[in-house]
C-alpha cells in the first residue's frame, strides 16, 4: 500500500459515523424469539398429540417417535413460510471452530410439469453431507464419503434471512461423530444420569440434573478499511508484527469505560438482532484493552447456549461489517494488550431449581453442596492435563499466561471460607461438619451507602476454574473456540467422578455404615485426593510454576504435546466408561487437533514471510536509500569533518537498516527451509511438534527485527496501518 493511501484509509476509518439502527417498537420481551419455532409456536403449528411428543422428548429424553416427523415438518414448514422462508438447512458444528450448512428449497416436482412446495419429516430428521469434506481424522476417506446430519429437537430451529436453520449432530457412515455437538449431547446425558444418581442421597424427587452455561464472549472491533490494508489481520486474524502503541492500556480507562457511539450503535443492532433468534443478551462494557469489548447473556441449558454462542459470532461478523467493522476473534490479535477469552461459567441444577454448587439453608443441604464440589474438584484433578487439552490451540497459545488469562496450568480458586471448610472436614472426625455462612453485610462509612452484602468467596483472575458462589467459571477457553470442547471434557470428567464417587458410597452402605457415615468418609479421602488442584494465590508466579509440578499438575506449555492427553490411558478409560467417546473418535480428534495446529502455523508463516520481503524490506532500504542521498549531500555542503558529525546519526540508521534487513532476509530462508523440513515429517503429530520448536521461534525472531524497523523507518514510508491507528476507534 502506498503511504498516499494508507492515510486516506487512515483518515477515512477516523471519519466514520455511527449507522442509525432502528429500535422496534416492542419492547425485547416482545420481540425476543420471533425467528425461533419456540414452544408458543409449537403448539399453535402442531397438533396436541405431536406437540405433547415432541416436548417429552426435549424434556425428558424420550426416543423421537420418527412417526410424528411428517406433521412436525409440515408445522415448521407453515410456520417458517409465514416469516418468509423459502429454504431450509441442516446446521451442525464440524471439527473446524466453526459451523456449515448447505440450504435447499422448499420445492418438488408435483408429477405434472410443476412444483409444490414440500418440507417431509424424514428431510427434517436426516440429511447426507459429505463427511470426507470436513476434518474427520482419518475415519473417512475421500471415496468413502457418506456421512449424517441428524436433528437434535433439544434445540430450537430458527430462521436466518430466507432460511430455515434446523440444529443437527453430524456423524459418520460407521457412527462415529464428526462435530462437537453429538459428544456434548452424550456428556451431558452422562452428568444427568451420574448427578441425579448422587442427588438421591439427598432428595428424593429429582427426576433429572441440568448443566447450565453462561459464557462471556471477549472480542476486537477493528476499522474495516485498516482491517483491509493488513494483510496479515485478513488471512490469520491477528498482527504478525507491530510496535507497541505508546498509549495502550496502561492508563486503565478503557475498561467499563464510556462506549464510543459506532460501537454502541454496532452492539445496539446486534442485540435487537440476537434477542429475535433468542439469544438472551444481558451484559456488554468495553473491555481492559482498547477497541475490545464483552457481551454476556443470560445463563441457559448448555447445548443451547453453545448453539447460540456459535451462532452469535457468525451473527457478529455480519452485523459488524453493516457499521464499517471487523470482528477479530482470535484470542492475541494485536502483541502487547491483553487478548481475548470466552469464561464458560458451568453449574449444575435440578429439575426442581435447587443450584448443585450452593450451599443450603441445612446440615444436609450443605452436605449436598460440599460433595458436588468435592466430586467437581476430583474430576477436575484427575484430568487437569485432558481440560487443558480441551482448550489449547495455536491461537489460545498466545494468550493463556498473559496478564489478562489464567497460566497453562489448570487450578482451582475456591476462597477462603470454603477451603477452611475443607480443610475442617478432611481433619475432623465428625460427621456434624456442615455449616456454612451465607453472605455478609458489611457497613460503608456514609450515611447514604446502604450496606453492602458481600459474597462468600473473593475472585481470582489468575484461577482457570474458579469457584464464584454457586458456579464454577472455566477461565481458560480462547474466544473463537467452540465451548463445546470444554464442556465435553468437563462434563464427562465430573460424571465420572460422581459415578465413581457413589459406587464407592453405596459399597460402605452395602456393609451396614449409615448413609451419612459412608458420604462423609469418601468425602474425606475425596479432600485429601484432590487437594492438589485447589490453589488461591496468584497464578502467574514463577513460584506457583515449581509448586505445580510439585504437585503433579501438567505444565506443559507446548501445544502439541498438550493434546497428547486426549489420548492418555485415564482420558480413553473415562470418555469410553462415560459413554461420551470412544478410542476410534478420540485419535481422529487428535489427528485434526494437531493438523489444525500445523495448518494455523503454516498460514502464519507464509503470510510472514510474504510481508517480510514484499513489504518491510522494501521500505526499509527505500528509506535507507533517502537518508544514504541525504549524507551524500551533507558532504557536497559541508566540510568533511563536520559533515562526517551532522550525518553520524543517518549512518547509523543506515547501518542499523541493513544489518537488520540482512536478518530479516536470512531468517525467513530459515523460515522456508524450517517449513519444507516439517512438512516433510509424515506422523502428523511430530509435524506439529516440528512447527512448534523450530517454525514458531523463526517467527518470532523475524517479528522482533521488523517491530524495530518500524521505529526506525520514516513513518510516510511505513505501508501498514499502526497499532495507534487500529487500536483507537473515533
Amino acid at each position: 500500500m502506498s503511504n498516499q493511501l494508507r492515510f486516506q484509509v487512515v483518515e477515512e476509518a477516523f471519519k466514520k459515523k455511527a449507522v442509525e439502527v432502528k429500535t422496534p417498537a416492542e419492547r425485547p420481551s416482545e420481540y425476543f424469539g420471533k425467528y425461533v419455532f419456540t414452544r408458543e409456536k409449537m403448539y399453535k403449528y402442531l397438533p396436541i398429540t405431536v406437540y405433547n411428543k415432541l416436548i417429552d422428548v426435549i424434556d425428558n429424553g424420550a426416543r423421537l417417535d420418527r412417526s410424528i416427523a411428517d406433521e412436525v415438518a409440515e408445522g415448521m414448514k407453515k410456520w417458517a413460510q409465514e416469516m418468509g422462508a423459502t429454504h431450509y438447512t441442516h446446521w451442525f458444528q464440524p471439527l473446524t471452530e466453526g459451523t456449515a450448512e448447505k440450504h435447499d428449497a422448499f420445492v418438488e416436482h408435483d408429477g405434472k410439469g410443476g412444483m409444490v412446495e414440500n418440507f417431509s419429516g424424514k428431510l427434517l430428521v436426516q440429511q447426507e453431507p459429505d463427511a470426507s469434506s470436513f476434518p474427520n481424522g482419518g475415519i473417512r476417506n475421500t471415496f468413502e464419503a457418506r456421512g449424517y446430519s441428524a436433528w437434535d429437537p433439544t434445540s430450537p430451529v430458527f430462521i436466518i434471512d430466507d432460511t430455515l436453520c434446523i440444529p443437527t449432530i453430524f456423524i459418520a457412515y460407521t457412527g462415529e461423530a464428526l462435530d462437537y455437538k453429538a459428544p456434548l449431547l452424550r456428556s451431558l446425558h452422562a452428568v444427568n444420569k451420574a448427578a441425579t444418581d448422587v442427588c438421591q442421597y439427598f432428595y428424593n424427587d429429582v427426576a433429572k440434573v441440568q448443566v447450565n452455561l453462561g459464557w462471556e464472549q471477549e472480542y476486537f472491533l477493528v476499522d474495516e478499511g485498516l482491517y483491509s490494508a493488513r494483510p496479515d489481520l485478513m488471512l490469520t486474524g491477528r498482527t504478525l508484527m507491530g510496535h507497541e502503541s505508546a498509549k495502550n492500556q496502561q492508563m486503565d480507562d478503557h475498561y467499563f469505560g464510556t462506549i464510543p457511539d459506532r460501537v454502541q450503535a454496532f452492539m445496539k443492532d446486534l442485540e435487537i438482532q440476537a434477542l429475535e433468534l433468542a439469544i438472551p443478551c444481558k451484559t456488554r462494557h468495553n473491555e481492559v484493552a482498547p477497541n475490545q469489548f464483552e457481551l454476556a447473556p443470560i445463563f441457559e441449558e448448555c447445548n443451547l447456549a453453545v448453539d447460540h454462542n456459535m451462532l452469535l459470532m457468525s451473527l457478529m461478523k455480519k452485523v459488524a461489517r453493516k457499521h464499517g467493522f471487523r470482528v477479530l476473534l482470535h484470542e492475541k490479535p494485536f502483541d502487547g494488550i491483553n487478548g481475548s477469552g470466552k469464561h464458560n461459567n458451568w453449574s449444575l441444577s435440578t429439575d426442581s431449581g435447587v443450584l448443585l454448587h450452593a450451599p443450603g439453608k441445612t446440615p444436609e443441604e450443605n452436605l449436598r453442596f460440599v460433595t458436588f464440589i468435592v466430586e467437581t474438584l476430583m474430576g477436575v484433578y484427575k484430568h487437569n492435563g485432558l481440560l487443558k487439552a480441551s482448550i489449547v490451540s495455536a491461537t489460545n497459545a498466545h494468550r493463556l499466561g498473559g496478564n489478562e488469562a489464567p497460566p497453562a496450568i489448570i487450578s482451582s480458586f475456591l476462597g477462603k471460607q470454603l477451603t477452611e471448610l475443607l480443610d475442617h472436614i478432611e481433619l475432623s472426625d465428625k460427621d456434624d461438619l456442615f455449616t456454612i455462612k451465607g453472605k455478609q453485610g458489611m457497613e460503608i462509612d456514609i450515611p447514604q451507602i446502604p450496606d453492602l452484602i458481600i459474597d462468600n468467596t473473593d475472585r481470582n483472575r489468575t484461577s482457570p476454574f474458579a469457584f464464584t458462589g454457586n458456579r464454577f467459571e472455566f477461565r481458560a477457553p480462547g474466544s473463537s473456540s467452540n465451548c463445546a470442547s470444554a464442556m465435553i471434557a468437563l462434563n464427562s470428567a465430573v460424571a465420572e467422578a460422581l459415578q465413581n464417587f457413589k459406587h464407592r458410597v453405596d459399597k460402605r452402605i452395602a456393609k451396614g455404615e449409615s448413609k451419612l457415615s459412608a458420604i462423609v468418609d469418601i468425602l474425606r479421602e475425596d479432600i485429601k485426593t484432590c487437594k492438589p488442584i485447589r490453589f488461591d494465590g496468584n497464578g502467574y508466579s514463577d513460584e506457583w510454576v515449581a509448586e505445580a509440578a510439585k504437585r503433579g499438575l501438567d505444565v506443559e506449555k507446548s501445544t502439541p504435546k498438550i493434546i497428547e492427553h486426549y489420548l492418555d490411558k485415564d482420558s480413553v478409560k473415562m470418555f469410553e466408561s462415560v459413554k461420551v467417546m470412544n478410542r476410534k473418535e478420540l485419535e481422529a480428534r487428535n489427528e485434526v487437533k494437531w493438523e489444525t495446529y500445523v495448518k494455523t502455523v503454516q498460514i502464519e508463516a507464509r503470510v510472514m514471510g510474504d510481508l517480510s520481503m514484499n513489504h518491510i524490506i522494501p521500505v526499509s532500504t527505500h528509506y535507507q536509500s533517502q537518508l544514504i542521498k541525504n549524507v551524500q549531500g551533507m558532504k557536497d555542503v559541508f566540510a568533511k569533518a563536520e559533515a562526517e558529525r551532522l550525518s553520524a546519526r543517518n549512518m547509523k540508521l543506515i547501518k542499523e537498516i541493513a544489518e537488520r534487513t540482512e536478518r530479516i532476509e536470512q531468517l525467513v530462508d530459515d523460515l522456508t527451509e524450517a517449513r519444507r523440513v516439517a512438512n516433510r515429517i509424515y506422523n502428523i503429530h511430530e509435524r506439529a511438534m516440528s512447527y512448534h520448536d523450530t517454525v514458531c521461534p523463526k517467527m518470532d525472531a523475524i517479528r522482533y527485527e521488523i517491530d524495530h524497523l518500524e521505529m526506525i523507518v520514516e513513518d510516510g514510508l511505513w505501508s501498514l496501518p499502526k497499532y495507534r491507528e487500529l487500536l483507537f476507534i473515533r
